[in-house]
């Protein structure tokens, strides 16, 4: 009677405490009478309806009715030797004594009274929907799971569609035999949660009939980086398994949480899944679901509209701010969400406590960077989608299931897992894994939520990872490069280092960042910085697009099959290839500006020269041969020109989507390549004809100086912009007439020659007496202390470098500033 004892210690006091109760009845007060999950969904039923938040109804088997099934049948003493037999060493003993622990509680009968409870219950809620049996899910709520301090998530079963008392009585019994399925027994045991504190208690709930629609899952936080002000949402068509399992690859939109909140719709991100499966109803009572294939008009749509993410983010937005007031801390909520078919409506039916980004500590920058030899000598294997921020390396295992490996020893402690995908049931073997490999999943499945927990970089939705590695080979598995993980042929040598960000000395000069990845953005928000001194555009048309905006504009006039194929694909879920072209290019700006808002991000418009456009596909027909691009077609005198003007509008537009739709008023926009005062002012009016007026709505325009044109007449430019960003690299260049790509003039080229300081000078000056912003882009300050100095002793307003430089970067600077100050030289 040890179990049946100490789980009535953990229940409040309470002469009889309830077998039954209505989800609607009970809060987070009664954790321990119906588990976090229960709790929850009771908490937002009693105090989220009022604003609009919809639940669906249900009602609970506490904790209670699972302790009297528990003494009914005797089960306490055999349960607790058996668990205690357990080698915790060996994964084949932790299944083997699971397994008999699972068949004693579903060989075992309900006492009459609580059986009898169950029913009448049951046909209560179907009555409430005009059914004699409605179809309803039976959930799992385990009473140390969804806890602020751990997740647990995903440790007990679910079960879906399920009708009439005998099924639900199969499916409640199951639910009980769930709380000693491996991976909890694991779990707990990592924990030291004690086996027999925890008691669980099962939610029968209406089921959402999002087969007929959509579900997933929702963070209030961005699981992969903790950036706070984003609400991250993962679905795809049919029953939202497909989903939490990772056997699919799903849509994925991202919501800016500050702006929303000020009534804009920032929506700053939406990628197309594959959803080529989908789970739904089964055809007869023994299959209560199955996985057919996903129509094709489905696979190339987003499963929720932009007025239903807006709707899902608001919601999300609405529990986290909930939560925090209840648990009076910093609360991001992981939420699992469904869209009924039948009428359109949005529901939640699970929330919890987001357990893993929320506890890391956010003020200490731990790098991780691979000693790599030459590029050619380093063999990429395959790629996938990086879960964490780590390098690990190690010997490939390869699992077809639990059951079934190929050839080799059995799995080690450091083995790369590979599988097709895994499920909290290879949990044990997760925890011995250096990195996990999978050939299907997301970046918000259980499993990558598991694998982030345990602290195990994985690298998932690979594809077919399986058969291109083989079981022994060596590999290093890098999730250090950014949103792409990749794996490496071979072991290959990295550092971690680790800085406190608190340690940094505080500097005059502003600290700008220069990024031009969005999938980064999120990861570098935390740095010391004053905003984006440079965004360049040309890695989100290159990376994000990837085909050259005339070619998706004309390309059925081209005759090109291969092309148009091309295009067709990428813009699928778009109304047209102009909102394709439109829509990526904001979402990538967006995505910039809500990681640094407010603070001003300086994006610069496209810059790509001849040769560079020419390589995107459809570039061909539409750029010209240059002897020397470099000098060539570029920058502004691509804007107002009536064979770029169209293309340039799009930029225009994407810009003007971001500050008016998205509420991001902290971008500014930057020209590069102007060569003179004239060019500006057509480039300005283009803008203006696009929607972007220079003040309108506060909107900056900043002028990328790096012709000596820009600094002779840096007066005269001065009238007509906001600001100026040093681009030393081509001013460098320009000035010192040298190709800074030959190696035959290398030696000559150094951003610290008199002439080029004098021409740096001379614009820093003109922009003070102008009082306009002056700063600059470039490795230089970071690089030579000197060079930090004179920019300094001039007064530049700021300096923005690349992430990995912020470090070395403040240290220089603030050791210029105590030079500057004390008088004396490098």
């Amino acid at each position: 009677m040890h179990v049946v004892l100490l789980l009535y210690e953990n229940l409040p006091d309470m002469e009889h405490p309830k077998t039954i109760t209505w989800l609607s009845e009970v809060g987070i007060t009664d954790l321990k009478l119906v588990g976090g999950k229960n709790a929850s969904l009771g908490e937002m039923i009693r105090n989220l309806g009022a604003l609009g938040i919809r639940v669906p109804e249900g009602y609970v088997v506490t904790v209670e009715g699972y302790r009297q099934f528990c003494a009914f049948n005797q089960l306490e003493q055999r349960i607790r030797d058996l668990v205690n037999s357990i080698d915790h060493e060996s994964v084949e003993s932790l299944r083997r004594v699971g397994q008999q622990v699972r068949q004693l509680i579903r060989n075992s009968k309900f006492p009459p009274a609580l059986s009898k409870e169950i029913t009448e219950t049951y046909r209560e809620l179907s009555g409430r929907y005009g059914q004699d049996a409605t179809d309803v899910a039976v959930r799992s709520s385990a009473t140390a799971e969804d806890l602020p301090e751990a997740s647990f998530a995903g440790q007990q079963e679910t079960y879906l569609n399920v009708r009439g008392p005998a099924a639900l009585m199969d499916a409640v019994r199951n639910c009980f035999a769930s709380l000693f399925t491996d991976r909890a027994i694991s779990y707990r045991q990592r924990f030291q949660f004690d086996h027999f504190q925890v008691g669980l208690s099962v939610c029968i709930q209406k089921m959402v009939r999002s087969d007929l629609g959509s579900a997933g899952v929702a963070f209030s936080i961005d699981p992969e980086t903790g950036f706070e002000n984003a609400v991250v949402i993962n679905g795809a068509f049919g029953l939202g398994e497909m989903v939490v399992q990772g056997a699919i690859s799903p849509d994925e939109f991202i919501v800016f949480k500050t702006t929303l909140g000020e009534g804009y719709r920032p929506i700053i991100e939406k990628k197309l899944g594959r959803k080529d499966q989908k789970m739904v109803y089964g055809d007869d009572p023994d299959e209560r679901v199955k996985v057919i294939s996903t129509e094709k008009s489905a696979r190339t749509s987003f499963c929720l509209t932009e007025d239903s993410i807006l709707e899902l983010a608001r919601w999300v937005t609405a529990i986290e701010s909930y939560y925090e007031k209840l648990y009076n801390r910093f609360c991001p909520m992981d939420v699992e969400w469904a869209t009924d078919g039948l009428n359109g409506q949005l529901y939640i039916v699970q929330a919890r406590p987001e357990t893993v980004q929320s506890r890391k500590k956010k003020h200490t920058l731990i790098e991780y960077r691979l000693d790599k030899p030459a590029a050619d000598a380093v063999k990429v294997i395959c790629k996938g989608i990086a879960v964490g921020d780590k390098v690990a390396a190690g010997k490939v295992n390869i699992f077809y299931s639990l059951d079934q490996r190929v050839e080799g020893d059995a799995f080690r402690e450091g083995d790369v897992l590979v599988t097709d995908m895994t499920d909290p049931d290879w949990e044990p073997i997760m925890k011995k894994a250096s990195a996990i490999i999978t050939n299907k999943g997301g970046r918000t499945c259980h499993a990558a939520i598991v694998a982030r927990e345990m602290g195990v970089p994985a690298i998932v939705g690979c594809g077919n990872a399986t058969d291109i590695l083989t079981a022994g080979q060596l590999i290093t598995a890098s999730c250090a490069e950014g949103e792409e993980g990749i794996v490496y042929e071979g072991i290959i040598p990295f550092t971690q280092t680790e800085t406190d960000l608190n340690s940094l000395p505080e500097i005059q000069t502003q600290l700008m960042l220069n990024v031009g990845s969005p999938s980064l953005a999120f990861q570098f928000a935390h740095l010391p910085h004053k905003g984006i001194g440079l965004a360049r555009e040309e890695f989100i048309i290159n990376n994000y697009i990837k085909v050259h905006p005339l070619a998706l504009l004309q390309h059925r006039q081209l005759s090109d099959k291969a092309l148009s194929d091309t295009i067709q694909e990428l813009t699928a879920g778009f109304a047209s290839e102009r909102d394709y072209f439109i829509q990526k290019l904001s979402y990538g700006i967006g995505r910039i500006a809500a990681a640094f808002h407010p603070y001003p991000v300086i994006v610069r418009f496209s810059d790509f020269k001849s040769n560079e456009y020419y390589n995107l596909p459809g570039g061909k027909y539409f750029e010209p041969h240059e002897e020397n691009p470099m000098i060539g077609w570029r920058g502004a005198s691509r804007y107002y020109s009536e064979a770029f003007r169209e293309a340039f509008g799009m930029e225009c537009e994407a810009i003007s989507k971001v500050r008016s739709e998205m509420g991001l008023y902290n971008v500014v926009v930057m020209i590069p390549f102007c060569r003179t005062v004239e060019e500006l002012l057509e480039v300005k009016a283009v803008m203006k004809h696009y929607g972007l007026e220079q003040g309108r709505d506060g909107l900056e325009v900043y002028l990328m100086a790096e012709l000596p044109s820009n600094i002779l007449m840096a007066r005269e430019f001065a009238q007509h912009v906001d600001g100026f960003s040093i681009g030393s690299n081509d001013l460098t260049q320009l000035t010192l007439g040298l190709d800074r790509d030959s190696s035959l003039v290398a030696h000559l080229y150094d951003e610290r020659n008199d002439a080029v300081l004098r021409l740096i000078a001379m614009l820093i000056d003109a922009a003070k007496e102008a009082d306009i912003k002056v700063g600059i882009c470039g490795q230089g300050p970071s690089d030579h202390p000197d060079f930090a100095q004179f920019l300094v002793e001039r007064g530049i307003d700021s300096i923005s470098v690349t992430p990995d430089s912020v470090i070395k970067t403040v240290k220089a600077i603030y050791a210029a500033e105590k030079r500057v100050l004390a008088g004396t030289t490098v």
